[in-house]
């Protein structure tokens, strides 16, 4: 057989496994969840949040296949001024997997929902990775209500979106490459997101990969990969008319500084802050040094 028919073959056997089965979302209660959670269903969705603090109101968003947990630290550091809200966003951590819109643009809704139950009108947002787009299609669909963004190693260009994601775009190819490899290799590829992968655990990589296994994560994230139509979002980027701050690990191989310096290029009030031995996590890798940041970007907007 000749040497370019192989990835021809492979692809044909993935889409002959994925026709015994679409991947299964998920609503309702999940084995384990945290005791004393608190739970908002919107618009049919459970949706796990934490709401602490006095002051202005600050919502936290997580990244790809993350969680609140994401933002201990900093939930931690701003209770003192703020009204600190964070959320599993939909297909994530111990919010409901149900079927349906993934995009942007579908969580910023969420997202805002959950504010209008919790009697939030005006908040700055906060956000790591893809939670980044979402904080922008916030900041593009509700300009009345945010006040400030500040985004931690964004994920939000069209040029960002790897092989794999495009490949998981292609209907029946994708439930097969999820149902396959999603949840393989999970501790090399968290790796990949830290200056010093010495600093992940093994604790932390064990929580995820039981969060990987639970029940819909899967058709979740192939649902969250496929409502990644960033090339859309792009134009309306220069339209936010918000003080901005960048916050961003100089060596990041997610989200490469490039995109940091494009970002700030395009968002015409942002201001880029490098953080040094520092990958994809400055909330974790640098995070006396960025927390100080957000916080001095954050009292600049109260006072």
């Amino acid at each position: 057989m000749k040497r370019h028919a192989y990835p021809i073959v492979a692809l044909l056997g993935l889409l002959t496994l994925s026709a015994s089965g679409c991947l299964s979302f998920h609503q309702g209660a999940m084995r384990g969840e945290p005791k004393n959670a608190a739970w908002q269903r919107i618009d049919g969705v459970r949706v796990r949040y934490t709401d602490r603090g006095q002051g202005p109101a600050v919502v936290l968003l997580h990244g790809f296949a993350s969680a609140l947990e994401t933002w201990v630290g900093v939930d931690e550091a701003l209770r003192g001024t703020h009204r600190v809200l964070s959320l599993d966003l939909k297909g994530f951590g111990w919010s409901d997997r149900p079927a349906g819109d993934y995009s942007p643009q579908a969580q910023a809704r969420l997202v805002l929902k959950l504010l209008d139950a919790r009697g939030v009108k005006r908040f700055a947002v906060v956000a790591h990775s893809w939670g980044s787009s979402v904080a922008l299609a916030l900041a593009i669909a509700a300009p009345d209500r945010v006040e400030r963004v500040a985004l931690y190693d964004a994920w939000v260009y069209d040029d960002q979106i790897p092989a794999f994601f495009r490949w998981a775009a292609v209907g029946g190819l994708g439930e097969a490459i999820f149902r396959l490899f999603y949840t393989e290799r999970a501790e090399e590829r968290l790796a990949t997101g830290f200056f010093d992968p010495s600093i992940l655990t093994e604790a932390f990589v064990d929580e995820l990969q039981l969060a990987l296994k639970r029940p819909g994560t899967r058709a979740a994230a192939l649902a969250a990969v496929r409502g990644q139509h960033f090339a859309e979002m792009q134009p309306a980027y220069r339209r936010i008319q918000k003080p901005v701050l960048l916050l961003w690990g100089r060596d990041d191989r997610i989200s490469m500084p490039r995109f940091a310096r494009r970002l700030a290029s395009d968002l015409p009030q942002a201001r880029l802050k490098f953080y040094p031995r520092c990958g994809h996590f400055p909330m974790i890798e640098a995070a006396a040094a960025s927390t100080a940041d957000l916080r001095s970007f954050l009292q600049e907007g109260a006072r």
